[in-house]
């Protein structure tokens, strides 16, 4: 098999390495004389980068051209901050840099240039040849057509495309940093009128470059050149009331070597083939610039078509299940995108809670873990505060793990320490009182705990990160139980006082959740739902820490007090439900650490079943192999973490 490509971008170079590790003959066609490098920089999502790496046999992050960005931060042009967020991993890479590498990891005699396509010819119904406009041919077996936005060959094969609406135009630019302009490390950062359609954004290419891009409703200026003074004036005219940084970055920008991008769109196709003919990229399916996922869908493209072009028993079928693998997320692309667009254009009638981040997710896995039996709801009452509720994670990780399917589990906050005034629990009455009993706890199980912040500097009440935790779970559930692991390990592990606010805000961050909404809800709405915790609470007569109510669904319900050994909690779901059956935990210790990112060596072992030898030997394996990180603590104490790379 032959295939020959008609594009020399990022979507046709990545299909011709790919093809070429594979051991097929394959020719790449570019119109242009030498690289193309129009454009200044994108973003790539983890699942690009990770296509990336494998094809180009890389093992780092680091070896990839560009500068990692791990954080999002959205703001008016005020300065308020109303998003802070965690990011999948996303690389910022200049265009010419990563098609270099691309070029680099291809045989140069396979790349043909000045090559404009014209048309195909053809026999029996089926393409054998590419024309070019320079009179050269080029025979193959399967055509790929790469040729970006403004596809001559999806026009060849499919009619005009009826592109819709171009409400949206973005400038595109880059230069090196100064002294002046100092972006934060590893963050995406945008700002967004709250008055009308204007954003301005900015991200590190490396340590010494950004790229910046301002995005506008074209209703609110018009533009009768491309003329670099032109764009300039433009830019200056819809920020004149930006923060000083985004005038900066204009004053400083070279406008000869920046772009005014004329946002297209069209509607999905039927399919990305006819015969042998098939379309990758830009020139298959568009994604407006609101998403970030076209250098990402390109590499996905690519991927998926070598793979199938290589399994498959014919080229018809390849091309079929190539479509049908790729246009769900797609579409889901798609639509993505002209929401945020609609948005963006009613921008001062949109909730600031309800502010996305301008970027795709990761690739969600069609196969799922089982069926969903949950026909136990367990209401967990605890505190952040609580060094119970902190020893017995083992019990409840494992309960997960093996009955997940079964049982459906809800944190209630209690409100263990209001504050210290008169107050007179299980004897203790002072924050040394609470040192001596983490103490002997320390001692008396495995469950790592340092007691000094209670000597250092002892928390005045556990409402604050109580409060804290409810504003996390008005967010997302699953992450609020990051976000209380977190600050539990903050307390117990890092003898850090988790009422500052600064520690919370961290916490949140580093948790995946919206930092800036959870310190907004921590001052309004989040404390009325902690109200209504300590109002069910009192109504339970919950006095002990934790305290796990089991009910089924004719509401009859059990109760487990205090710490707990993990038969307890088994022997009670197999009251209610005889019949369920226990999940294996599987041994695979990746898959382990994907679902708890960090385990005490304690957790560890409960969930494996290694004695504490064995189990330090493997932990210390993965360790040496970097797919997670040995963090010493005080007291010799050690958490182990999985990298990012893995997770």
């Amino acid at each position: 098999m032959k295939a020959v490509i008609i594009g020399g971008g990022i979507a046709g170079l990545s299909c011709g390495v790919l093809l070429h590790n594979a051991g097929v003959d394959v020719v790449v066609s570019e119109k242009e004389m030498d690289i193309p490098t129009r454009g200044n920089a994108f973003l790539m999502h983890s699942d690009g980068l990770s296509i990336l790496k494998k094809f180009l046999n890389i093992k780092t992050i680091e070896s990839i051209p560009g500068q990692e960005i791990n954080s999002f931060i959205l703001k008016r042009p005020d300065e308020t901050t109303i998003k802070y967020q965690k990011l999948e991993p996303w690389q910022c890479i200049k265009r010419k840099d990563i098609l270099q590498f691309l070029y680099e990891a291809f045989p140069s005699s396979k790349i043909k240039t000045s090559r404009v396509f014209s048309h195909f010819i053809y026999e029996h119904d089926k393409a054998i040849a590419v024309v070019f406009k320079n009179g050269e041919k080029e025979y193959g077996d399967v055509f790929i057509g790469a040729d970006g936005a403004n596809s001559a060959i999806r026009q060849s094969i499919f009619g005009k495309t009826a592109f819709l609406n171009n409400e949206v135009k973005e400038v595109v630019g880059g230069i090196k940093l100064t002294g002046s302009i100092l972006p934060t490390p590893n963050t995406f950062t945008k700002y967004l009128s709250k008055k009308e359609g204007v954003s301005f954004g900015f991200i590190p290419t490396s340590e010494k470059e950004i790229v910046w891009f301002m995005q506008y409703d074209s209703a609110l200026y018009t533009v009768n050149d491309e003329k670099p003074e032109t764009i300039k004036e433009l830019c200056n005219n819809l920020l004149h009331d930006f923060p000083a940084i985004t005038k900066e970055i204009i004053q400083q920008n070279d406008f000869s070597t920046s772009y005014l991008w004329h946002a297209k769109d069209f509607d999905s196709l039927p399919r990305f083939h006819d015969k042998n003919i098939v379309l990758i990229g830009d020139a298959a399916h568009l994604a407006l610039p609101f998403t970030s996922a076209g250098t990402t869908n390109a590499l996905m493209d690519a991927s998926s078509l070598v793979k199938y072009l290589i399994e498959s028993e014919n080229i018809e079928t390849a091309f079929q299940q190539y479509y049908d693998e790729r246009i769900t997320l797609i579409n889901d692309h798609l639509q993505l995108g002209r929401e945020l667009k609609n948005k963006f254009l009613h921008t001062q009638t949109e909730i600031e809670d309800e502010i996305k981040i301008p970027l795709i997710k990761h690739k969600q896995s069609n196969n799922l873990i089982g069926p969903k039996y949950k026909r136990v709801s367990l209401l967990y009452f605890t505190d952040p505060i609580c060094s119970t509720c902190w020893t017995i994670q083992p019990q409840l990780r494992k309960l997960k793990l093996e009955y997940e399917n079964y049982i459906e589990i809800e944190y209630c906050m209690a409100g263990l320490l209001p504050s210290w005034d008169h107050f007179n629990r299980g004897g203790i009455q002072t924050p040394m009182d609470a040192y001596i009993h983490w103490k002997e706890v320390s001692e008396n199980q495995e469950m790592p705990i340092s007691p000094d912040v209670w000597k250092d500097n002892p928390l005045p009440s556990s409402y604050p990160p109580s409060i804290a935790f409810k504003a996390a779970q008005m967010q997302d559930t699953d992450k609020a139980i990051i976000f209380l692991r977190r600050i539990n390990e903050l307390l117990f592990l890092e003898n850090k006082n988790i009422v500052e606010n600064a520690l919370l805000h961290k916490a949140a961050f580093e948790s995946g959740l919206d930092a800036a909404r959870l310190m907004r809800d921590l001052a309004g709405k989040a404390q009325m739902l902690f109200e209504a915790d300590l109002a069910l609470a009192r109504s339970l007569n919950i006095s002990i820490l934790p305290t796990f109510i089991f009910t089924d669904k004719f509401d009859n319900s059990k109760i487990l007090q205090g710490f707990q050994e993990y038969e307890d909690f088994e022997k009670m779901l197999l009251h209610f439900i005889p019949e369920a059956k226990k999940s294996l935990i599987v041994k695979n210790y990746n898959k382990l650490f994907q679902k708890y990112p960090t385990l005490t060596t304690k957790e560890f072992c409960f969930l494996t079943d290694y004695n504490s030898i064995d189990a330090i030997n493997i932990l210390e394996n993965l360790n040496s192999k970097s797919i997670i990180s040995k963090c010493q603590l005080k007291n010799n104490d050690i958490i182990w973490k999985i990298n990012e790379d893995y997770a």
